[in-house]
């Protein structure tokens, strides 16, 4: 079965402290060719840290 076009973009972002995974986000990766990294919020943490673009499975 083939994926959907949205689920071709998508991408999980993992805390970097603790390794959670929190966060889903899309990517354009035709333009955008870096690994994405955004100050987010980690529950597991309890504090903003950054979170990195990490493979989906």
């Amino acid at each position: 079965m083939a994926q959907s076009k949205a689920a071709e973009n998508l991408i999980r972002l993992k805390c970097s402290a603790c390794g959670e995974m929190n966060y889903y986000t899309r990517k354009n990766k035709k333009k955008v060719e870096r690994k994405l990294e955004y100050v987010k919020y980690c529950p597991s943490c309890k504090k903003r840290t950054a979170h990195k673009e990490a493979r989906l499975k």
